[in-house]
């Protein structure tokens, strides 16, 4: 039989935002006991008093704050070096037959320059590129033939290494997300791998967005 406690503590947890503000005891918990009633009785299938949810979101707290703590610093403490990137340009392509060709002959021209920043995600649909600026024409070139949904240009990345056991740890990029959101710093993209996490902002959040993934690893 599931309990107060148990339905509460589901329902916390499945929001991210609410889970931490409950941690960090900045949320009125009577307000938010009233708010949760109707989904607790809605679970428990009877009415429940607003002062045993009150009861059950005081116990939880210390619960969340303990647990959150333990699993930030277990990873977050351990992240790699940052790589900053700049002078990028973001292409999105629609996907077709002949796409990865396109591809295949621009990796040609890259054999012998590993200084030009060049990621390559195909999605359902679209096929995503970021590029250095200084192969715009290249690719203007190879891809004249194919549907361009979008371009922005003056775009910079910066990319984490992870430490191992990253894609086990459930949140782990939520955190990372949150603290960009929070800082209102908007992402042109997103790129991920293993052990490695690139955003793509504009030039002129590249200096904020540094400061921010560089101060997560030092929580």
């Amino acid at each position: 039989m599931v309990s107060i406690s148990h339905a509460v503590e589901d329902i916390v947890k499945h929001r991210p935002y609410l889970s931490e503000a409950l941690a960090a005891g900045i949320i009125n918990v009577s307000a938010l006991a009233r708010q949760l009633q109707p989904e607790v009785e809605r679970i428990l299938q009877k009415e429940i008093n607003t002062g045993a949810i009150v009861m059950s979101l005081n116990r939880l707290a210390p619960y969340l704050q303990v647990r959150e703590q333990m699993q930030l610093n277990k990873l977050l403490n351990n992240m790699g070096d940052i790589i900053l990137r700049s002078n990028l340009c973001d292409y999105t392509f629609k996907n077709s037959a002949t796409l990865l060709e396109c591809h295949i002959e621009v990796l040609k021209n890259l054999v012998k320059n590993e200084e030009i920043f060049y990621t390559l995600v195909q999605g359902v649909f679209e096929t995503n590129l970021v590029v250095s600026n200084t192969m715009e024409e290249v690719i203007g070139d190879y891809f004249k033939n194919e549907v361009c949904l979008f371009k922005q240009n003056d775009l910079s990345s910066v990319t984490l290494k992870l430490p191992k056991g990253n894609s086990l740890q459930p949140g782990f990029y939520y955190t990372i997300m949150k603290e960009l959101s929070w800082e209102g710093i908007n992402l042109t993209e997103v790129i991920s791998s293993t052990n490695e996490f690139t955003v793509v902002v504009d030039n002129s959040l590249i200096d904020k967005t540094f400061v921010v993934l560089k101060n997560i690893g030092k929580r």
